[in-house]
């Protein structure tokens, strides 16, 4: 527990058991696993309601309108109200976005629940990373960081394959996944409600509260900031491929509709990047975003080779090489930030970062749906593969240049 939180007077717990910033860490994997739930539930929508790839992806990218909301105006909300009351109001809007998809009104609630899902999740993650940071003892970095990431990774990797083993096999497909996670929502609220809070000068009126958006990159870091933040777009275009169109990929090039197995496949892809980042653990920053970079030209190669080979296996070992690409480029490039970043402009340059991030989960996406409205999946796939492979290989040639040595 950090000295804030013992000088507000929150030695006591009533789970003294777990450890504080494992429970912030927690509420980083809930909400995150509300992002990827619907994973293997939009080809079951899309038959359903009969919309094309294009809106597949548009319904998608809504997530992303959410988070940038998140990001722009609420960002620095609970630096000024605290870490639980701005968790709270989260959680609960995620309970609403999940009661949205779970009444299923048409596609417009499609969209209208994933605004609503990314603007809880951006916030509530947001929130919970700065939360663990506090919380973990000492302020260790290293270690807040890998709790942060694998949380994560671990919300990412439980929200396709509990939905996608469901929607085969329970009696209700669709809707025990939401009613599972509106659970999942509530118990940790309820471990919220004990956890300490860390920010010591709240604002107490509203009209205290400040909204305005700190973003930017200062002119001295501009060139080191290049290899990161490409680095970014890149790992999360890759993440956003996987979350939006690999079930239907699957259906359309390897003729397997299966949910539980689309489900599956999307989550390995999450639970190797887990096991990379608790083996990784001690991997410098610089090493690890270019190593990152290094490993998404080949995962790409083999997802089009899985593609042209009609071959679950080949899409079996593209994805792992993708989870180890993904989280080492995650980390890297995220710690690699903190390092250059000024401490009197670090929010501001984090903020690049993750809009970065968030542009990346959605514009490549759309541009694939775009694209293949007019040619096909598979090809725009492949256009696609190939983009991100030559980002990551000028990345790789910036970073190995300007990245800095020192952590």
């Amino acid at each position: 527990m950090s000295d804030v939180a013992r000088r507000l007077g929150f030695q006591a717990r009533p789970f003294r058991f777990i450890p504080a910033a494992w429970i912030a860490a927690a509420g980083i994997a809930t909400m995150f696993m509300g992002s990827t739930l619907l994973t293997p539930l939009y080809a079951l929508y899309q038959r359903e309601h009969g919309f094309s790839e294009l809106t597949l992806t548009l319904v998608y990218s809504a997530y992303v309108v959410g988070n940038m909301v998140a990001l722009l105006l609420l960002g620095r909300l609970s630096d000024q109200v605290g870490r639980r009351p701005t968790t709270f109001p989260a959680i609960a809007l995620a309970g609403v976005a999940t009661l949205v998809f779970m009444l299923d009104a048409g596609t417009s609630s499609l969209f209208v629940g994933r605004m609503l899902s990314g603007l809880a999740i951006g916030v509530a993650s947001g929130t919970c990373t700065a939360w663990v940071a506090e919380l973990t003892p000492n302020q260790d970095k290293s270690r807040a960081s890998v709790l942060a990431t694998g949380g994560n990774f671990v919300g990412l990797a439980l929200g396709p394959l509990i939905a996608g083993v469901l929607a085969r096999y329970a009696p209700w497909p669709v809707e025990l996944s939401y009613a599972i996670y509106l659970a999942l929502l509530a118990l940790i609220a309820f471990f919220i409600w004990a956890t300490p809070e860390t920010v010591e000068r709240r604002v107490r009126n509203f009209d205290e509260v400040s909204l305005r958006p700190r973003i930017g990159v200062p002119r001295a870091i501009r060139s080191q900031f290049i290899a990161p933040a490409v680095t970014a777009f890149a790992t999360f275009a890759l993440i956003g491929f996987y979350a939006a169109l690999l079930p239907s990929l699957m259906a359309e090039d390897l003729g397997q509709r299966n949910p539980a197995i689309g489900g599956i496949v999307v989550s390995e892809l999450f639970i190797v990047a887990i096991v990379t980042v608790a083996t990784t653990k001690r991997l410098a920053s610089r090493t690890a975003m270019l190593s990152g970079l290094a490993l998404l030209p080949p995962s790409l190669g083999l997802l089009v080779a899985a593609q042209l080979g009609h071959s679950m296996t080949l899409l079996a070992a593209a994805t792992a090489l993708a989870g180890a690409s993904a989280a080492l480029g995650y980390r890297g490039s995220l710690q690699v930030v903190n390092a250059i970043a000024p401490a009197e402009q670090r929010a501001e340059v984090i903020s690049s970062y993750l809009l970065t991030c968030y542009l990346a989960n959605s514009l490549p996406i759309i541009g694939v749906g775009l694209l293949s409205r007019v040619s096909s999946l598979p090809v725009a796939s492949n256009a696609f593969a190939a983009t991100i492979a030559l980002l990551a290989l000028g990345a790789l040639l910036v970073g190995a240049r300007y990245a800095p040595r020192q952590e």
